[in-house]
């Protein structure tokens, strides 16, 4: 490992603080030897300045047994398991018109505080809307009333803000990002109730119709420069919302994907775009995938099953074992979370330091049970915490004060870079696991052959640990209420 120097360390610290599942063959993932290895540290912690901060560069000493009495993260890097898909953000509407409203210097600001691997936190995966949602400043579709042929199909209300705003962010992440892409609700005059709100179900009559609108929406993306990676094929299937939704029973969607979507897809020459399935909470997980994954016909078009975090909006505990079970069941499928954020949106709640640590609770519990993707909600809304045409305001990492023209990096942004920015495409999850309780961890070989390690200290007490790989191990103190991402 090549000697870190003074200048080195400066420079990252400049650059950082801008704003029973199937085990896989341990010959598909990179060897690994502790010998002789050195650990980077990087820390975000609550009551310090440290954000995303070098704060230490640890070495390892032979330690074939640790006391009982040590507190300890163990990390196996010969046992791989998941490969990392990516991890990033949505870009919707309202992230696309506060976005417009900002400076040519803060626009720029934001796309390499979100995309840029070294200078920011390297996203690499994005959603967005097919049409609108409540995150867009009105309610539209791209046809006209009562068009089932789709001849007047056009996508020119996104040309103004989303398909730019979309474009630089490809730009800023290399030229590439992984983008899949969700309907809120189909067209009124397709549904029951004849609303694109308050829930309602697809009509029977109109499915192929439904097929044929996805397969629009993803050819006219990728002519206007956006290739579309996947899709899922409802936002929260079960939920009846003031805003655009529509209701699939498991039946319904399983019968959708087999008779239309599936099959439509493969006839237009779209049969490798990734279809997901459910796109909604925990709770109700395992009963969905089951459902359809245990029928043949509509399994074989399903690349994965996506889910979200608001089975604890009463204030219980999230179902991370449900994740698990469905990677126990149906291990050749894949886990992706598709939503999440922090909702009841206050300007002077926006430095809360629970924001960030929700999201490292919930990105460590779901790679730990199986998940290759995580997909933050809208990687950037206004002072209000929207546009949204309902006032279902939330939280985004980055909020843009667009009266003064200035971001305002929350907690969430800092966690979340904890992994993005450092474990990227390709890399394999491997066995890690704390030996107390106040700590949370993951881990991961990345494909150049680096070891990150996470570990997230929930408590408000420093804690000593040792960091154990391979008989040998290094010391180290998380700080109260931190995150780290030790890199070797």
């Amino acid at each position: 490992m090549r000697k870190i120097t003074l200048a080195a360390i400066c420079i990252a610290l400049f650059a950082c603080n801008q704003p029973n599942e199937k085990i896989e063959s341990t010959s598909s993932a990179n060897t690994f030897s502790i010998d002789g290895k050195k650990a980077t540290v990087y820390t975000t912690a609550d009551s310090t300045n440290l954000r995303l901060s070098i704060t230490d560069t640890i070495m390892f000493k032979d330690l074939p047994q640790p006391l009982e009495t040590d507190v300890c993260v163990f990390v196996d890097p010969a046992k791989p398991f998941q490969t990392l898909l990516g991890i990033g953000g949505a870009l919707t509407d309202a992230s696309a018109e506060t976005f417009a409203k900002l400076p040519k210097d803060k626009q720029q600001e934001f796309l390499t505080a979100c995309y840029d691997p070294q200078k920011g936190i390297g996203y690499t995966l994005g959603r967005t809307t097919i049409h609108s949602c409540d995150f867009s400043s009105d309610t539209y579709t791209y046809v006209a009333d009562k068009d089932s042929t789709l001849k007047s199909f056009s996508v020119d209300h996104d040309k103004k803000f989303r398909i730019p705003f979309i474009k630089d962010a490809i730009a800023a992440a290399g030229g590439q990002l992984t983008l899949f892409c969700s309907p809120w609700s189909p067209p009124a005059w397709m549904k029951t109730n004849n609303d694109m709100l308050h829930g309602g179900k697809l009509k029977p009559e109109y499915y192929q119709a439904w097929a044929n609108y996805f397969v629009k929406f993803i050819k006219t993306y990728d002519a206007e420069g956006i290739p579309i990676w996947g899709a899922s094929i409802q936002n929260e299937p079960m939920a009846t919302q003031k805003w655009e939704s529509c209701i699939y029973s498991a039946e319904d969607e399983r019968d959708f994907l087999k008779k239309n979507l599936g099959p439509t897809l493969e006839k237009e020459g779209l049969g490798d775009k990734k279809i997901i399935v459910w796109d909604h909470n925990r709770d109700l997980l395992y009963q969905r995938a089951s459902t359809l994954l245990e029928d043949p016909d509509a399994a074989k078009y399903v690349w994965g099953v996506g889910f979200h975090w608001y089975e604890d909006w009463s204030g219980g505990t999230q179902m991370f074992e449900n994740v698990r079970r469905v990677k126990e069941a149906f291990q050749d499928k894949n886990l992706i979370f598709t939503e999440g954020c922090n909702d009841k949106f206050k300007f002077d709640s926006i430095k809360n330091w629970s924001l960030g640590e929700r999201y490292g609770r919930s990105m460590i519990n779901d790679f730990n049970n199986g998940t290759v993707g995580w997909t933050d909600w809208n990687v950037l809304l206004d002072e209000t915490g929207g546009p949204n045409h309902v006032g279902n305001f939330c939280y985004a990492p980055i909020h843009a004060d667009t009266k003064t023209g200035q971001l305002i990096y929350t907690n969430s942004y800092y966690y979340i870079g904890h992994f993005s920015k450092f474990i990227r495409p390709g890399a394999k999850r491997v066995a890690a696991a704390p030996s107390r309780s106040p700590f949370l961890t993951t881990a991961f070989l990345n494909e150049d052959g680096k070891l990150v390690v996470v570990v997230m200290n929930q408590t408000s007490q420093k804690i000593p640990y040792k960091l154990w790989i391979a008989g040998k191990a290094a010391d180290i103190t998380a700080l109260p209420h931190s995150i780290a991402t030790l890199v070797l």
